[in-house]
Formats: C-alpha cells, structure tokens, sequence
C-alpha cells in the first residue's frame, strides 16, 4: 500500500469574480497547483474535480491540455472538494497512479442556497419540506444549534465569538472574500436571519477553486523539498438514528452522525488522537456548526465549547486553533472548492508559510472536516 503526499497547491481567491466562470478559476487553481509542483499539465496521470454549479469539471481539459488523462467528476454536497480529494489519495494508495490532481471550483448566484428538490422522497417525490415552508438552508442549520444549545447550555456569546473570531482571521488572508473583522457585539445586533442566528454569524454561497497535486510518498522529493503527508482521507455517510440537516424525521433512538463516524475511522487509521492535532479546519457554514463539530470531531465534550471559546483557546495563538484562514464564514462557500480551501491552509500552516495568521509553535499535524448536507461527512489528517 502507497503513501501519498501533497507536494503542489494552488487556489484562486474567494469572493465575487465578474467576467471570471467558475471553471476558470479551477483551471488558475490548478495551473498554480502544477507551478507549485513544477510540473506541467501534461506530467499528471489523472485528474478527480468536484464543481456542484459551474459545470462538469472534466471540461477543463480544454482550457489545460488535452493530454489524455482519466478525469473523474465527483459531487457530494457541501463535501465535494473532500470528496474528490478522498477520491484522488485512494487511486494512489491503491497503486493505480503515481501523481494526479484533485481541483474543486464553483460560482454559484447571489442569495442563500435554495432547496428546491426532496431529499428524502416521499408519496411519490413530494416535496414535503418545500411545501411546508422550509426551503432554506440556514433554517435547518438554526434548527440543529438551537436544539444542541438547549442540550449543552451553549449561549449566543458563545455563537458570536466563532463568527467575530473567522472575521478576524479571514482580515488576515488575502484569498478570504470578507475581509471586515466584526466585534461580538456587532455580530449579535446583526440582523436575525433564522434565530439564534444573525446574518454575520452565515457564511454566503460564492466563488474560487482550489487545486493540488497528490503523488506516491516515495517520490514527492521528485516535486518538493516541503512535502506534506496526507495521513487519512475518510468519508461517510449518515446512519439512521443521526440527527442531520434536512432530515424528515427524529428518531427515537439516536445514534453518532457520519462527523463522529469519518473522526474515528480517520484517527483510526492515522495513527493518532484528536490530542496530537496542532491545527484543523472544521465545516462553519454557520457559528452553530463549528461549536457542534467541535465536540463530533474529538476535541471537546459536548458543552466545553463555551468555556473554550472564553478563554480564547481556538484562536491561531491559542492551545487548540480551529479556522486559521477564517472558515466558511469569512471565505464564503464554492461547494466544489471549500472542502479543499480547508487542505489548502494546512498544508500552508505546515510549510509555516501561513504569514501573519501562522499558527506559532512549528505545527505538524492537521486536521479537516467537512460536512455536506443531508448528512455526508470527510474527514483528512496532514503531517510534515
């Protein structure tokens, strides 16, 4: 069984691109990747991109070379990007191809994300949720924190905290697309979107691509003197029992989410313990889902999240930094690309090449998590 490496990254700046498609932000993603790299197109043995709204990724051969290679699309939810990178790292491990890329890009409209099909069909493909008024997002991500919050004595502080703490961050990456840093204060009397949250504690859909090129452990001295080791990739789906963002039902018995099932399986396989993480990306499509993940993911009990928070231990200096290039909601969501955003700034914190947001201390280990609606979750570990 190969190990694989990260030995190229590129990306292509979040935000709002006029005149710029979606799928040429994943080409400059991965032309940047291959810079990175020093390779070009044509030395790649195969390409995994994920896009949910700009188009099938495997079009970009005609904006990069038509050289041939094997070109998977995948499309997973919000968990795209982890999707197709997971997808990339298992043809290596298997001894299929030597090096390849996985590139994630998206441009999506203004406005919230609409929900306008079924998840869960029912009489026939009725749209149950839709027709009862539930059709956005952000009401079944309210719903969730809301019910977590009454269970572990979360307050709205404490969501305003994660929020003012991406802002923060993300005034410090030139790629993040809001670059206003917010005080908890300004947060909290932001305009209530679907209480508890307010408008500032949301991340937007939007655009950007993200690229890197994955090779064989043994010969990433080929491409880099900073190699970094991709540990774990892991991705699984929800159990019955698991309480998921539009889900049709509440089961009486509840069991772990997919989040809490990829962790285990991903540390497992790893090697290691959430204790060993010096740095990790958690999925903040709003506050709520960062304080949640934190505890599926390992690294708190449900409710020390308050506590946490208090003492600032996820900021980039503190014991435990958790969105170090500010998240989703400073970034804001391409679905394609924002799984491999998250990979993007570990392997950055790992060359410590992060600039005035590198997390201190020389951090080897890093952690991601994404998390894609109705309940699809990745998982990867990165190590120097």
């Amino acid at each position: 069984m190969n190990e694989v490496a990260i030995v190229g990254i590129g990306m292509h700046p979040f935000g709002r691109h006029e005149g710029v498609t979606g799928m040429e932000q994943g080409a400059i993603a991965a032309r940047e990747a291959c810079r990175d790299a020093g390779i070009g197109w044509k030395d790649l043995g195969f390409a995994v991109g994920g896009s949910m709204a700009a188009g099938a990724p495997d079009q970009m051969v005609s904006m990069m070379g038509l050289t041939g290679l094997q070109f998977v699309n995948v499309v997973n939810g919000c968990a795209t990007g982890g999707t197709a990178l997971s997808t990339a790292y298992n043809m290596i491990m298997a001894g299929i191809q030597d090096i390849g890329i996985a590139v994630g890009f998206d441009k999506h409209p203004r406005g919230a994300f609409a929900s306008d099909r079924p998840v869960h069909p029912v009489d026939g493909g009725a749209d149950w949720y839709g027709g009862s008024g539930m059709a956005i997002n952000p009401q079944f991500f309210a719903m969730k924190i809301n019910r977590y919050m009454q269970k572990h004595q979360i307050s709205h502080r404490t969501l305003a905290r994660v929020a003012a703490k991406a802002t923060r961050n993300g005034s410090m990456n030139p790629m993040a697309w809001r670059k206003q840093a917010f005080t908890e204060d300004e947060i909290l009397q932001s305009r209530m979107l679907a209480y508890p949250l307010t408008q500032y504690m949301f991340c937007s859909p939007g655009e950007g691509g993200v690229a890197m090129v994955l090779c064989r452990a043994d010969q990433a001295h080929k491409y880099t003197s900073k190699p970094i080791y991709l540990k774990a990739a892991v991705m699984r789906s929800r159990r019955y029992g698991s309480f998921e963002v539009k889900a049709s039902y509440l089961s009486n018995d509840e069991c772990d989410g997919p989040t809490m099932d990829a962790s285990k399986a991903a540390f497992e396989f790893a090697g290691i313990g959430p204790e060993d993480v010096d740095v990790a990306q958690l999925q903040d499509t709003e506050s709520g889902a960062e304080i949640m993940h934190m505890a599926e993911n390992g690294f708190c009990e449900d409710g020390e999240q308050e506590w946490m928070l208090e003492r600032g231990e996820t900021e980039i200096d503190g014991r435990f930094p958790v969105n170090t290039d500010g998240g989703c909601i400073a970034n804001g969501e391409p679905i394609g690309a924002s799984g491999l955003r998250q990979v993007y700034e570990n392997v950055l914190q790992l060359r410590g090449g992060a600039g005035e947001r590198q997390v201190p201390g020389n951090p080897k280990v890093a952690y991601t998590h994404v998390y894609g609606a109705p309940g699809i979750s990745g998982v990867t570990i990165l190590s120097t």
